[in-house]
This record gives C-alpha cells, sequence and structure tokens, in this order.
C-alpha cells in the first residue's frame, strides 16, 4: 500500500484517527508522487530530492524536521499535542498533487489549492471534523510562503499568516535548501 512508503512519518502522530486519516490520504495520492523529482528542473532543492522519488524524499524530510522541532521543549511546547499531529499530516500531503491530479509535465504553482480541495472532496472517507479539515487546508494551502505569486498563473495563494501556517511553512522550506545533505537507504533518513 502507498501509505507503507511513510510508515515512519505515520508514527510521528500519537492520535490513532489521525493516524488512520492519514493513511487514507495518502493511499488516494496519485502514483505519480511517488516517483517524481520534488523539482521539475532540479533547481530548487537538495540533491536527495532530485531523482525518482525525490519528492517523497522530500517530504520526509520536512516531517523529520517538524517532529525534531516539535519534540523540542523550547519550541514544540506552544502547540498542543493535536496540532503537532495535524501540522505533520499537512506535510506529508502538502505536495500530494504537485503536478496536478493526473500528471502535467511541470509542477502546477496552484498546487497548494489542488491538494486542499481534494482532501474536502474526500471528507466522506475521513472520520476528520470540518474544524480538522479546515486546520490542515489552512496550513497546506499557505505553505509555498512569499512564493505565491507566478506569472504563468492568475492564482494568489495565501502568505502564512499565523504561527501553524508559519511552522508548516519553515519545514516545507528547510527542506528545500540546497545546503541540506540528509542520507537516505531505501527511501529512509538515515539517523
Amino acid at each position: 500500500m502507498k501509505c507503507d512508503v511513510f510508515k515512519k512519518e505515520v508514527s510521528y502522530i500519537r492520535n490513532k484517527k489521525y493516524q488512520d486519516n492519514i493513511n487514507i490520504l495518502i493511499n488516494l495520492l496519485p502514483d505519480y508522487f511517488f516517483e517524481v523529482s520534488a523539482s521539475s528542473t532540479g533547481k530548487y532543492h537538495p540533491s536527495f530530492s532530485n531523482g525518482k522519488g525525490g519528492l517523497v524524499r522530500h517530504t520526509k524530510v520536512a516531517c523529520r524536521i517538524a517532529y525534531e522541532l516539535l519534540n523540542n521543549e523550547v519550541i514544540g511546547n506552544i502547540f498542543t499535542s493535536d496540532e503537532k499531529d495535524l501540522m505533520i499530516m499537512a506535510l506529508i500531503l502538502h505536495d500530494g498533487l504537485k503536478h496536478g491530479l493526473n500528471k502535467s509535465e511541470y509542477v502546477r504553482f496552484e498546487h497548494p489549492i489542488l491538494i486542499c480541495d481534494y482532501i474536502k472532496e474526500n471528507k466522506d472517507k475521513l472520520s476528520l471534523s470540518d474544524k480538522e479539515i479546515d486546520f490542515l487546508v489552512m496550513v497546506i494551502e499557505s505553505h509555498m510562503g512569499g512564493w505565491n505569486t507566478n506569472k504563468y498563473s492568475k492564482v494568489i495563494l495565501p502568505k502564512p499568516a499565523n504561527r501553524y501556517q508559519k511552522f508548516v511553512h519553515m519545514c516545507d522550506f528547510l527542506s528545500s535548501k540546497k545546503f541540506l545533505d540528509v542520507k537516505f537507504e531505501n527511501d529512509d533518513i538515515l539517523d
């Protein structure tokens, strides 16, 4: 099953209901998500994010950054356990439709909105409350941070405005920095 790819990241989530729901959502992601590079050009992500499965590795690193920060008592103590879980869920899903629902050749600029709509369209398969879905959508839709406009699109993505949105953006942003040199073995982060 697709969710097996993120078994470790799902284990970061403490709430069993959230674990069950993220597994459903991961299994709904298109097959290409598990095969493509994080960047169609390779310009904007570190080497571990390039090549086959690069988007999965980028996602795993963003989740690991979140996990480490959220478990740091100085940083993570401002969030509740459920908020932490929902932000990790959001990071697993944030680029889930990066090339659209049906794979386009290039990254779709509006991919944050596409995955948010996809979550809402599939809410009948989930046991999440409307408030929990709204939280996921709120932090995913702004994950691009300051890169919220594109000369080829009329879409203007929201910028992170609250601590949850800023945290998710920060983890995604750090995962995309070229100076990171994360080592993988069989698509799992080496400790």
